[in-house]
């Protein structure tokens, strides 16, 4: 496991899915677990298409005029693959809530920004829920380490990243389990 480093990674969106004339990813947030936490990475993104549902905005708190006033996603993205790589011990792995979604956004805008390179994750990610249930011998008990979070997500993706980062390592230490990056 020491040559694996783990970015636990969250995105925000402004609808169900990426791709040309879908939807957009409006923000990013990514935490390297370690024993401090405090190596992260946050952008927030301007929309890649004039598709979006005004609920899923609602969700992060971001109307569509304010998007249009972030970052560049030719930028950012470029820039949040240079940290990775930067932050890397070792292959770099996602971890995620719900990777089927956060992966699929950030596995898009790798590819379509940085495409000489693709995504540093390559193409596979670890679900929170499904080492929970793994530890607790329990196929249905993959929602119960939310609790570890110790509050309620605020949809701010880099505050998200970081509270399930924290309930991660909770979990592996409760449980005496290896990290990487951290035993």
């Amino acid at each position: 496991m020491a040559d694996k480093t783990l970015f636990v990674v969250d995105v925000e969106t402004d609808g169900p899915c990426p791709g040309t004339d879908m939807y957009s990813m409006v923000s990013v947030g990514a935490v390297r677990v370690d024993p401090t936490l405090e190596r992260t990475f946050y952008a927030k993104l301007r929309p890649i298409s004039r598709r979006f549902q005004a609920e899923a905005l609602a969700v992060c708190g971001f109307s569509r005029t304010q998007t249009h006033q972030f970052e560049d996603p030719a930028i950012a993205i470029p820039r949040f693959f240079d940290w990775v790589q930067a932050e890397s011990l070792g292959t770099p792995v996602l971890v995620s809530d719900n990777p089927a979604f956060d992966a699929a956004f950030v596995n898009y805008y790798f590819h379509r920004y940085c495409a000489h390179e693709g995504s540093p994750f390559g193409y596979s990610a670890r679900r929170i829920g499904d080492f929970a249930a793994g530890l607790s011998r329990n196929w249905e008990d993959s929602s119960s380490w939310k609790a570890l979070r110790g509050q309620s997500l605020s949809h701010n993706a880099l505050e998200d990243a970081l509270q399930n980062a924290r309930a991660l390592v909770t979990l592996a230490r409760e449980h005496q389990l290896k990290l990487p990056g951290i035993f």
